[in-house]
């Protein structure tokens, strides 16, 4: 039976109404989604593999067993982590009151930071302790609700790529059908897409290494102890948004005005801010850029852009975008035009 104009006209509108209210309430969890794909591309090969060799052919018991092997690669080094800066906490901790009267050593704080200020200002340690401790207590709720929200986050992400792995190849298929696009268009789009995902992770690994050396030849020359280690803490330390290799360089520079070395402090400053800090915004648009049609500098304006409107995330979304935009240009000029 053939269906009426009216029927089509109807069961469209009601399709875009059904489909608006599934990306809106979908909408929050984007990010959850978008960042568990770009994982699951990159260890979609070693899902294969052990697909292949190991659990012959079952892809459930394949998908929890690289989510494992992803989860022990990922938390070894956080846990290495934590434990460095938990250890080093603890030794800042009792050199403070091994030293006597912590007044004195505040004092020292105090004469330290303002040798370095202009003439009319100064700095006043206890006023800045008693600040922040007020701060802390006003928003221990928030940061209760934030870690839980953290906490969460990181576990829907880790189910969403479990079912990536294990039922991707379908939803492709799925995707092909739907869509009113050839399978080999389709197919090209998804490439580039794979692609970009493939060297937007890498070439955060890669940067990551590259911060890491940078920050230990830093420490090391401005003579802060332990700087291989340390080093290897800031490369790590890149990845976690918003704070990245300041979780190494402010500690150190205030030991190090702490303990009377200021020009070493101004050094290691200027050396995390000019060398360590820009590395990321010249090294990601290169390596996302390379072996594509995409120009670096619109490679940079994408991860900006995308960090301003989506936060921390947007450090995928953006090149993605961009590359999604040039892979649609491409199939029109040769499909259209």
């Amino acid at each position: 039976m053939e269906t009426s104009k009216t029927e089509k006209y109807f069961l469209f509108g009601l399709l875009a109404i059904v489909l608006a209210l599934t990306l809106a309430i979908l909408y929050p969890f984007l990010a959850i989604f978008i960042l568990a794909a770009a994982f699951a591309v990159v260890i979609n090969p070693v899902y294969l593999w052990i697909r292949k060799h190991i659990t012959k052919k079952k892809e459930g018991l394949a998908s929890f067993i690289t989510i494992i092997l992803f989860l022990l690669i990922l938390c070894v080094p956080l846990f290495f982590m934590g434990t460095v800066i938990f250890n080093q906490a603890q030794n800042a901790y009792q050199f403070i009151t091994s030293n006597g009267d912590t007044s004195i050593f505040i004092q020292k704080i105090d004469t330290s930071i303002n040798n370095l200020m202009p003439n009319g200002f100064t700095f006043d340690t206890h006023e800045k302790v008693v600040s922040l401790t007020s701060f802390l207590s006003n928003n221990i709720g928030n940061f209760f609700t934030s870690t839980f929200n953290t906490i969460l986050m990181a576990l829907l992400t880790i189910f969403t790529m479990f079912y990536l792995l294990k039922d991707g190849e379908k939803w492709r298929e799925g995707l092909v059908k739907i869509l009113p696009l050839s399978e080999k268009n389709i197919n090209e789009v998804l490439s580039s897409l794979k692609d970009s995902v493939n060297r937007i992770i890498k070439g955060s690994f890669f940067i990551a290494i590259v911060q890491g050396i940078l920050s230990w030849i830093g420490l090391w020359i401005f003579g802060v102890p332990n700087p291989a280690l340390w080093g290897v803490v800031a490369g790590m330390a890149s990845f976690v948004p918003t704070l990245g290799t300041s979780i190494v360089f402010v500690p150190s520079i205030l030991f190090l005005l702490f303990t009377g070395m200021q020009l070493q402090a101004l050094g290691l400053l200027l050396w995390a801010m000019i060398l360590v800090g820009t590395i990321d915004n010249i090294l990601s648009p290169y390596i996302i850029s390379k072996n594509t049609e995409v120009p670096s500098i619109f490679i940079l304006f994408s991860i900006l852009g995308g960090i301003s409107l989506m936060g921390p995330i947007g450090i995928i979304i953006g090149p993605l975008v961009l590359s999604l935009l040039y892979s649609l240009v491409a199939i029109y000029r040769k499909e259209i035009i």
